[in-house]
């Protein structure tokens, strides 16, 4: 169980870790991006931190930055 958790917060950190690079390379603002994207500048601000945030609020972000998360495909979808 402890395993899984640990393999899960690694996953939230590279995804959040792209959305930082995302935010600093966008040459916008925190603010515009509040603004355009709905989520607020303080949950910027915590992201830019390293804090976490709900997943909800990643998925948004990653939207903005035309991303998305997809579940990967088993062996057994593949054959299909």
């Amino acid at each position: 169980m402890l395993y899984k958790w640990k393999a899960a917060c690694r996953i939230e950190n590279m995804i959040l870790e792209t959305i930082r690079q995302k935010i600093k390379k966008s040459g916008k603002t925190r603010y515009r991006i509040a603004k355009e994207s709905g989520v607020s500048e303080s949950q910027l601000c915590k992201i830019m931190q390293g804090k976490t945030v709900y997943c909800e609020t990643a998925d948004i972000l990653l939207k903005y930055f035309g991303m998305e998360l997809v579940p990967k495909k088993t062996k057994t979808q593949r054959r299909k």
